[in-house]
């Protein structure tokens, strides 16, 4: 047996006028789950405690709750000394019991063709990645567009790709996915994270969905306009004046001895847009050992055409891309783009590895910077973290130059094509960034992506800076204090 102390959110609406957390003593078998404590306190100290649950072995959802913020199925989730369990985010009846009737009622049913049909073993395949919902809506509770508009959420949207791809159902659910909220997702991935059966509803649903509605004609005008100026182009966004790379040459070799040689994948923004970042990073991989090769010929990722279902050409830029690699015999391709990252690592099959930056330089160390006398924020990229699994190097990074103060990873707005297809749900999740970021009283705000970079500028008025702009400027301070600048 041990003794766990944990924090229970309580809310009574007879008699509360809002949620409080209440803290509860319990003895419990080694490796109780957070749904054993909870039969504990109801059992033995408060039978008023009310929460759900019916399996207890992960198949039924009734459980979910959040621990430590986070979504979980109480059953599955081991307990440990000192956590909180709140309700999902949703509507609370009674302390960590929510209403979950208006969001399952308005998930589709399949609508039985009149003639009988037989699913195929082809089509059998194709519904099992979405076949397992447990409707426990977890996903529903961390979906940052569910909280700034009608979108049905990822519940809905996995249930209606399911049912495009039944040839059983008679119903037009591509059209209703539209209706739905379809393109309010920003594509952050925290539905599928917290998913208890790992769905993968952003890539198994709503970009598929999307790229239904493509054939359909139902893509919105501000997604088909950058469809066709990548076409044109081969960038997603237009020339503001001079590029990254109409400034460097195709390879930059290091300050220092080489540790390292890298192919660069610049992207469209770092390219076009957030330039500076650009050059401040080359500069940061030069003097620490890094041997760079930037070839000119590489095109946009194809990021924004996959997140919206646009992929007629998306094929050519990945051939384009892969080979323009290739044939300098690269073995490591490196991002800066979080986008970008997570496209060449997900959605590519490449001959090289691809690192982001934090990894490249985390992988071959650094020389320490000066340290600033700044108090800083950073902002998880959901393409970095989310994406591509990177949330600890960024900071191990940030640590060696300023004080970082942790701030909620919630997503900016930026992504999935919502800032140009849906702008004002941009604009209000981009405030709700904001508003985390005063909260933590920082001076400046770090980050990693230039749609973050960017996007973010516009909700705080703290300069927002990339990683490598920080690192330089600790560069340049120790410089300054050894006398060299």
């Amino acid at each position: 047996m041990k003794e766990l102390a944990v924090r229970i959110s309580r809310f009574d609406p007879d008699k509360d006028k809002a949620p409080h957390l209440e803290t509860y003593t319990v003895k419990v078998n080694e490796g109780a789950r957070v749904l054993n404590v909870l039969h504990a306190i109801h059992d033995e100290i408060d039978p008023t405690l009310s929460y759900r649950y019916s399996c207890s072995s992960g198949q039924c959802g009734s459980c979910a709750v959040r621990v430590n913020g986070e979504p979980v199925l109480a059953c599955m989730e081991e307990a440990k000394d000192g956590i909180t369990i709140g309700p999902l985010n949703l509507d609370v009846k009674k302390d960590l019991v929510t209403d979950l009737v208006p969001r399952l009622e308005q998930i589709a049913s399949l609508i039985p063709k009149k003639e009988t049909v037989l699913p195929k073993k082809a089509d059998i395949d194709a519904m099992k990645p979405l076949k397992d919902c447990i409707e426990c809506l977890c996903c529903v509770s961390v979906c940052p567009a569910v909280d700034v508009t009608k979108f049905l959420g990822p519940t809905a949207m996995r249930q209606e790709m399911r049912l495009v791809l039944d040839p059983r159902d008679s119903g037009d659910r591509v059209p209703d996915a539209v209706r739905d909220g379809l393109f309010t997702c920003t594509t952050c991935q925290a539905c599928w994270k917290v998913c208890p059966k790992e769905i993968e509803i952003p890539a198994k649903a709503i970009e598929k969905l999307r790229a239904h509605a493509n054939r359909k004609g139902l893509t919105l005008p501000r997604h088909l306009e950058v469809a066709a100026l990548i076409k044109e182009t081969g960038r997603s966004v237009p020339r503001t004046g001079t590029t990254f790379l109409e400034q460097v040459g195709e390879i930059l070799e290091p300050y220092r001895p080489v540790k390292a040689t890298v192919g660069f994948f610049i992207g469209c923004m770092y390219n076009m847009r957030q330039v500076q970042s650009a050059l401040d990073a080359m500069e940061v991989l030069r003097r620490n050992g890094i041997r760079v090769i930037i070839p000119k010929e590489q095109v946009c990722c194809g990021s924004p055409l996959i997140r919206t279902g646009q992929l007629a050409i998306v094929d050519s830029l990945k051939q384009r891309n892969i080979g323009t690699f290739t044939t300098r015999k690269i073995d490591t391709v490196m991002t800066m783009c979080a986008g970008c990252g997570s496209t060449l690592k997900n959605d590519y099959k490449t001959p090289f590895k691809v690192m982001d930056i934090n990894e490249v330089l985390t992988k071959f160390g650094i020389e320490p910077p000066a340290r600033l006398p700044i108090k800083a924020t950073y902002h998880d990229p959901c393409h970095l973290m989310r994406g591509q699994g990177i949330r600890d190097q960024p900071r191990e990074l940030i640590r060696q130059v300023v004080d970082l103060v942790e701030m909620p990873s919630i997503c900016c707005g930026s992504g999935g094509g919502v800032r140009s297809g849906n702008p004002e749900e941009a604009a209000a999740l981009g405030s709700r960034r904001g508003e985390e970021i005063k909260k933590t009283g920082a001076e400046i705000v770090i980050t990693s992506c230039p749609f973050c970079e960017f996007h973010i500028m516009g909700h705080t008025d703290k300069p927002v800076k990339n990683i490598a702009t920080v690192l330089l400027e600790g560069y340049w301070e120790k410089d300054r204090l050894s006398g060299k600048k």
